[in-house]
């Protein structure tokens, strides 16, 4: 082979191009598990994320003790028996209460003492005890919010009956931006795509490519005239164009099944995912690069990009609330910028002060992972 001839190969090739990318189509085509990993998983990722799981308190067990029942103490108490969040169960004594906590089938008391009607504007506290379950300490949390607030406004309303003016120190007028529902679903969603995309870039790629490793099909590319740069580029664009896929279906369910809110635009959005998707894919292929073995680069792939994206990208821990070093981990985390700005665009809109650097964290990431993916791939088979 001459100089020039071996040059003319080493050109990139738009027509060995194509052909590669026919390939890669025809192996996703054929392939059940890509197809179920891209568009299977997500469906049900979304339905179990969307309906199973929920942050929000509803139908929280709470027990209730009256020790002297009067038109007052029921007029409080019917207050819970008619909350959705609550689900009142009456107890004889406070007893009877504790034993139904420590056997699990309550979250919370409320009790109501003897001397609830005659001290309830005497200016003393009125005789009320609230206990929660401390074990799960958000539930307990959340009890101990919602039975003040009921407390408040049934107080507010008892007043205002009675012709008589109720003085509080503070006024609170709570206003609830981005989310005013308060659905957990409208937080956790949107997330969701974060960790989905995640699987469907790594996952999908490590697997796929190390497969043809254990095939003999990758030595076989390798012997032939393409480019690592031809490579590279027929694995990124089929699986690119895979990811996407499964993204616009997330979004589709998401706003449209689950009723998600979306502000902001679409064209945004789908440039964030765009740059998530890349970033996504260059950690595939960088694990299908070093684990030639299915079965590493899934474990692999599993522990280095899914677990950190589902622990440590906010999704559902707030960053904010985790120690400092942790919170510095969380900065080589790709799932956290992308997170971050599915968030802003579904709930708050275009923020642009939030999408820009999120967006060029992930720009940067990408590109190195590619980068250190060409210089990992050489057209050898050592």
């Amino acid at each position: 082979m001459t100089p020039e001839s071996h040059l003319k190969l080493r050109r990139f090739s738009w027509r060995r191009l194509k052909g590669l990318w026919r390939k890669e189509m025809l192996q996703v085509v054929r392939d059940p598990s890509s197809i179920a990993i891209a568009f299977v998983m997500p469906l049900i990722l979304l339905l179990l994320f969307g309906y199973a799981v929920s942050l929000d308190a509803k139908d929280v067990p709470l027990a209730l003790v009256v020790e002297e029942p009067s038109a007052v103490s029921a007029a409080f108490t019917a207050g819970f028996e008619a909350s959705p969040y609550f689900e009142s169960r009456r107890a004889a004594t406070i007893q009877e209460a504790e034993e139904m906590m420590r056997l699990g089938q309550v979250e919370g008391i409320v009790w109501l003492k003897s001397d609830f009607d005659s001290k309830l504007f005497s200016g003393e506290q009125a005789p009320i005890a609230v206990i929660t379950n401390g074990v799960d300490a958000n539930t307990a949390r959340i009890v101990e919010g919602y039975v003040q607030g009921a407390w408040q406004r049934w107080l507010e309303d008892y007043a205002q009956s009675q012709g008589r003016e109720l003085a509080l120190p503070v006024e609170v007028e709570e206003r609830v931006w981005f989310n005013a529902e308060v659905r957990s679903r409208n937080f956790l969603v949107p997330g969701l795509i974060a960790v989905i995309m995640t699987l469907i870039g790594a996952l999908l790629t490590a697997m796929v490519v190390a497969r043809e490793w254990e095939r003999g099909t990758m030595e076989a590319l390798m012997v032939t005239p393409v480019t690592v740069r031809e490579i590279l580029l027929g694995k990124l664009v089929p699986y690119f164009i895979l990811g996407m896929g499964g993204m616009a279906l997330s979004v589709a369910m998401a706003v449209l099944f689950f009723e998600v809110p979306l502000r902001g635009s679409l064209w945004v959005l789908s440039g964030a995912a765009a740059l998530f998707m890349f970033t996504a894919l260059g950690m595939g292929l960088l694990i299908s690069t070093l684990a030639r073995n299915q079965f590493v680069a899934a474990q692999v792939a599993i522990i280095t990009t899914f677990l950190p994206a589902f622990m440590l990208s906010g999704f559902i821990f707030n960053i904010g609330s985790m120690p400092e070093v942790v919170q510095f981990i969380t900065r080589f985390i790709a799932a956290r910028y992308f997170v971050s700005i599915l968030q802003s665009v579904f709930l708050a809109g275009d923020v642009w002060s939030i999408l820009w650097h999120n967006a060029l964290a992930l720009a940067v990431m990408g590109a190195l992972f590619l980068l250190l993916v060409a210089k990992k791939t050489k057209k050898r088979l050592d």
